[in-house]
């Protein structure tokens, strides 16, 4: 590990899930394609589409509402409408279409395992201090195997802005009933997770399970207090 910034143990630890305990992006890309699968299947006007249509019909609801960047289950639902009612489906058809296929990509989005060295870890750290799920994604943290690890879970929602906006850090603290700075924040990004951390008074540890951390690779506008090489040497920081 290699620290960046004066580090005091932590009385509490809230993680990223995305990329940081599993690599998120063959996943979410399986789960797309089985988004298309379950359309072509059950809805034969879809047929003539493929996954660049409904990406575009995505990027189009984001440039006329951004505030749906908070909430991916709510863009999700934006990105069918628009798209089936361009296919021409309307009224109760539509309805049923939209939450068929929205559930349908909701299940397979969550339809993995996370790694059982990551579960052995987190039931390790969870029987030395509390832990909180903080995601700007979706996952069903059940379905994945890992609810249990965690006090409670929060998910970005255009009431609860993503991070690194400090609203889910915010609550997270209130609810734990700790001091901002009491509390370490492990995560992949180094904007989302790290600056956002930062801005609202954690301890922040960058951690990435899906590529190589290198600095002069990443976005970076503020350090962390401390880089690790593996997550689990979150036990030797505790």
């Amino acid at each position: 590990m290699i620290f960046y910034r004066p580090f005091q143990r932590p009385l509490a630890l809230t993680f990223d899930l995305d990329d940081t305990l599993y690599d998120n992006r063959p996943i979410l890309q399986k789960a797309e394609q089985g988004m298309l699968d379950f359309l072509h299947l059950h809805y034969a006007a879809t047929r003539a589409t493929d996954l660049a249509f409904w990406r575009t019909i995505k990027w189009q609801a984001l440039a006329e509402q951004p505030e749906l960047h908070n909430d991916m289950g709510e863009l999700r639902r934006v990105e069918l409408r628009r798209g089936l009612m361009q296919c021409g489906y309307t009224g109760s058809e539509l309805e049923q279409a939209i939450v068929a296929t929205f559930d349908d990509f909701y299940n397979k989005r969550s339809q993995f395992n996370v790694d059982k060295n990551i579960c052995s870890l987190l039931a390790a750290l969870a029987t030395k201090l509390p832990l909180v799920a903080i995601t700007n994604g979706n996952v069903d943290l059940t379905k994945i195997g890992i609810a249990n690890y965690f006090q409670f879970s929060l998910h970005a929602s255009l009431t609860q802005p993503m991070k690194p906006q400090g609203a889910m850090f915010e609550l997270a603290a209130r609810r734990l009933g700790l001091a901002p700075q009491d509390i370490l924040h492990i995560g992949d990004n180094l904007y989302n997770d790290v600056l956002g951390a930062l801005q609202a008074g954690y301890q922040s540890a960058w951690y990435a399970a899906n590529r190589t951390m290198r600095l002069t690779q990443e976005p970076v506008l503020l350090l962390p207090h401390v880089q690790l090489q593996d997550l689990n040497e979150l036990l030797q920081l505790l």
